[in-house]
C-alpha cells in the first residue's frame, strides 16, 4: 500500500482580455477562445486522473472563471475564493493552514490552487527549495498550464523546500501538441 500523500495542483488562469486602461485588472475575464482552450486543457487533467478535493481560487475574475471551469469539467468538487491567491499576496499562511495538522478538512488528498504568474511559480519554487533568484529560470507556468507538488504525510512543519515537483504540464502537452 502506498504511503499517504498530500498534493497541490497549481493552475494558472486561462487566456484573458488584454490589459488596457478601460478595464480594471481585477475585472479582466477569460476570452471566448481562452475559455474553450482552458476547458480542453482541464479535460486533459481529468483524463490524467488529477481530481481535486477542493479548488481554491484567486478572487480576480479570470482566475475565478478558470476555477469555475475546473469544477464544471469535474476536475474539482468545491470552489472557494482565497484572497491569499490574488496577485502579490502571500499564500504561505493559507497553505500552512491547509497542510498542517489543523487543516479545515483533514481528509483531503489534492487541492487545486488557481492563480496568477509569476506568483504561482514563485510559490512552487519556494516549496521545492529553489532560491527566489533562480525561480524564473527553473519554472514557468503558461496560461492554463498545471504544476503538481507532492508531500509525504505527515507534512513537515517547514513548508519551504519540503515539496517535490511531480508534474509540470504546459498547454501544448495538455492539448496533445508536440514540438517538431
Amino acid at each position: 500500500m502506498a504511503a499517504p500523500k498530500r498534493e497541490l495542483l497549481l493552475l494558472r488562469h486561462g487566456i484573458a482580455q488584454e490589459r488596457n486602461a478601460a478595464i480594471d485588472d481585477a475585472q479582466r475575464s477569460l476570452t471566448p477562445a481562452g475559455r474553450e482552450r482552458t476547458r480542453a486543457q482541464l479535460k486533459a487533467l481529468v483524463a490524467l486522473g488529477l481530481h481535486c478535493d477542493l479548488v481554491l481560487s484567486s478572487p480576480l475574475v479570470r482566475a475565478r472563471q478558470t476555477a469555475e471551469l475546473v469544477v464544471d469539467v469535474g476536475l474539482g468538487e468545491t470552489l472557494e475564493l482565497a484572497a491569499a491567491l490574488a496577485p502579490h499576496a502571500n499564500p504561505l499562511p493559507l497553505l500552512t493552514s491547509w497542510l498542517g495538522p489543523l487543516s479545515p478538512r483533514s481528509s483531503w488528498r489534492r487541492l487545486a490552487l488557481v492563480g496568477h504568474e509569476p506568483d504561482l511559480t514563485s510559490l512552487a519554487a519556494r516549496l521545492i527549495g529553489v532560491p527566489n533568484d533562480l525561480a524564473p529560470q527553473a519554472l514557468h507556468l503558461k496560461k492554463a498550464g498545471a504544476l503538481l507538488l507532492q508531500w509525504p504525510m505527515p507534512v513537515q512543519q517547514e513548508l519551504l523546500g519540503s515539496a517535490r515537483l511531480e508534474l509540470l504540464l504546459p498547454p501544448r502537452v495538455l492539448l496533445g501538441q508536440h514540438r517538431p
